[in-house]
């Protein structure tokens, strides 16, 4: 787990927004857990690209500690020529890369997401632990534990059922510690 200050910027180069950035922008779907030690590649590398962070509460070794997760696991951002498509590529980090067919559109909607982050808004990946959506306990003391998020507020409400009663129990757990069960 890295401290906060050796994670990487969510935007490199130092610039005011990642609008100013120029080139062709792609998605890099990294292997998995590799957002931020692609986002340092890059950054060796000098190729522009824009990961978001937003801060979240983890519980490791029953203490909780703040760290800085990928608002989007698995996927980083970038920017720049078909060459800085190719350096990343050639990182050995990745899954594949996506092309973007409407670039301006993609820009819009990074912006926003920017701009959420830089107004300190608390950004939660959706549907991820979207009401309805069936989800598993990561961390703590329950889990391993899977049920139906039926309220989303502050915490979720996750509800524990009991298929063959046709009922169920609630417990209130932190969404931060939820995954979307398969």
């Amino acid at each position: 787990m890295l401290k906060l200050s050796d994670n990487p910027p969510m935007l490199w180069p130092d610039v005011a927004s990642l609008t100013a950035l120029e080139g062709s922008w792609w998605v890099a779907h990294t292997k998995s857990r590799f957002e931020k030690t692609f986002a340092h590649d890059l950054r060796g590398r000098g190729v522009g690209y824009y990961l978001p962070l937003s801060e979240r509460v983890r519980v490791s070794g029953g203490r909780r500690r703040r760290v800085l997760a990928p608002v989007f696991p698995s996927y980083v951002f970038f920017c720049g020529s078909p060459e800085d498509r190719y350096t990343a590529l050639a990182t050995g980090r990745l899954c594949r890369v996506i092309d973007i067919v409407e670039q301006e559109r993609f820009v819009r909607e990074l912006s926003a997401i920017e701009q959420a982050l830089a107004g300190s808004a608390r950004l939660d990946p959706y549907p991820f632990a979207a009401v309805g959506g069936r989800c598993r306990v990561t961390q703590g003391p329950l889990e391993g534990l899977e049920g139906v998020v039926v309220q989303r507020t502050g915490t979720a409400r996750l509800v524990l059922e009991v298929a063959i009663l046709g009922q169920g129990a609630a417990v209130e757990i932190d969404a931060d510690l939820l995954e979307p069960a398969e």
